[in-house]
């Protein structure tokens, strides 16, 4: 061979390794610092789930004696959760007596 050419190929094996060895190095970096971030952070309120975070959608009352049938009852809640973006809640169902 050549010896220009080895030459050559001697800086594309140290120049491929260098990048080997920083990019590794980066990822060995920023996984310690989420380890480290997640084990001595602070933790915010937030991410504790509390029990009352969970609300039923609707009363125990509505379901026991509902007389809508609860396929029903899936589409109306269903389209409220979409139409209000989850922020509107059923809360009272009542038929319309027709005069």
């Amino acid at each position: 061979m050549n010896s220009e050419i080895q030459h050559a190929l001697l800086v594309l094996l140290v120049g491929m390794i260098t990048v080997f060895i920083v990019l590794s190095l980066v990822v060995l970096t920023g996984k310690l610092l989420i380890l480290m971030v997640n084990k001595y952070g602070p933790v915010s309120q937030k991410t504790k789930i509390q029990r009352r975070d969970f609300v039923p959608l609707l009363n125990e009352s509505l379901n026991s004696s509902s007389f809508i049938e609860k396929k029903k009852l899936a589409a109306l809640v269903s389209t409220v959760e979409i139409v209000t973006q989850g922020k509107g809640t059923i809360l009272k169902i009542e038929k319309e007596s027709q005069n």
